[in-house]
């Protein structure tokens, strides 16, 4: 068989062939749908670096049994429907093995039962509110509970600050704030914590004064937050402007480099627990700090920080499994290899647990993880002596 090929065409075939290399089959594609812009995109580009950068390690010592990894990302910007929107369009158009993200938790709520559905992986490293991994069999996070981390934090602020009541605080109409609130309300009766009074706020509310000027009457000895970054800094710094000099107990909501940007030295004194601290001396850890700061040219978050080992999990059950082209089995395959992963990274020691199910359905998976107690000392978070 003889082919007629003219100069002219050439480009076009060459173009052709580059294209059929660039979309290898050999490659293995993982979606994230993460907040890249809007008020949430503090928790979510610092996720994508951190996918970014396991994953450019993971690639740059042979891939996945010599594949490479593939990132495809979408922007989020932190809405149900954009979520909703972004899942579609990387499972069903982009076909990829599994999913990370969304990045909040009202988002997760409504877009991991689509991923649910359609038998594929969706790995949360931000979701922390109750009921996540009670979606179905294929939601999977090593973000830790609210559940798992506040009632620690509350026990090593009350010791630290000789705490004997406390007023609360939250956002009433956001799946993480509110979730963290009744966790914070249970934590609160079982350690006999009295609480003088309990204020509520809206999303993208930014004057708190008439909440806190009820929370200053009953003159209580630390102010108990379930908040997100931003609304977290504008309260801590109206309190002071009250003359307030409560130390504030916050979820890992507030463990973000925008709180000390707005509440700057108001800041002082706020605890939190997280599974992660800049101050763990673990060589894992300074190793992604050292990498991530040469990467991106800045300081990472427990957001950077739990995605990045979130991509070094999946990776370890993508190297138990025989990828055999078929998308939808290799899918169920890789959740398959999931739960019995164990990790040691920037975050510590991690193993998923089974979540409870939920109306008799079969569930996914938590983090099994320790928490960390850290407090604000000079515009950043340290551990909790």
């Amino acid at each position: 068989m003889r082919f007629n090929f003219t100069l002219s065409a050439l480009p076009a075939l060459f173009a052709a062939m580059m294209f059929a290399a660039s979309a290898s089959a050999a490659d293995i594609k993982l979606g994230a749908a993460e907040a890249l812009t809007g008020p949430a995109a503090k928790y979510g580009v610092p996720i994508k670096n951190g996918f970014t950068l396991a994953m450019d390690e993971i690639n740059a010592k042979g891939g996945i049994n010599g594949n490479k990894l593939v990132l495809v990302s979408e922007d989020e910007q932190g809405k149900k429907e954009e979520a909703i929107n972004a899942f579609k369009k990387l499972i069903f158009q982009e076909k990829v093995l599994a999913l990370f993200g969304p990045t909040l938790s009202n988002s997760a709520f409504a877009a991991d039962p689509i991923a649910n559905a359609a038998k594929v992986v969706v790995f949360g490293t931000s979701n922390t509110a109750d009921g996540i991994t009670a979606m179905g069999p294929f939601t999977f996070r090593n973000s830790v509970m609210e559940a798992d981390v506040l009632p620690v934090s509350t026990r090593g602020a009350v010791r630290h600050f000789g705490i004997k009541k406390v007023a609360v605080i939250y956002g009433n109409d956001d799946a993480f704030t509110k979730s963290g609130y009744d966790v914070f309300k249970a934590t609160l009766a079982e350690q006999k914590i009295p609480v003088t009074d309990t204020e509520t706020y809206a999303k993208g509310d930014v004057d708190f004064k008439a909440q806190l000027t009820k929370i200053k009457a009953g003159n209580p000895d630390a102010i108990v937050c379930s908040c997100l970054a931003e609304e977290a800094a504008n309260i801590i710094l109206q309190t002071r402007t009250l003359g307030m000099k409560q130390p504030f107990i916050g979820g890992n909501g507030l463990n973000s480099p925008k709180l000390f940007e707005i509440a700057k030295d108001a800041g002082e004194n706020t605890v939190i627990g997280s599974p992660w601290s800049a101050e763990n001396r673990a060589p894992a850890n300074q190793a992604f700090i050292a990498a991530y700061k040469a990467k991106f040219n800045a300081d990472p978050d427990q957001f950077a920080a739990q995605a990045y080992d979130a991509m070094y999990i999946v990776a370890s059950a993508v190297k138990t499994v025989k990828l055999s082209g078929n998308l939808a089995a290799d899918r169920i395959a890789l959740r398959n290899a999931l739960p019995a992963v164990k990790h040691d990274g920037a975050t510590g020691k991690f193993a998923f647990r089974r979540a409870a199910p939920k109306d008799g359905k079969e569930s996914g998976y938590d983090a099994e993880q320790e928490a960390i107690v850290n407090i604000a000392v000079h515009g950043k978070f340290v551990l909790l002596k």
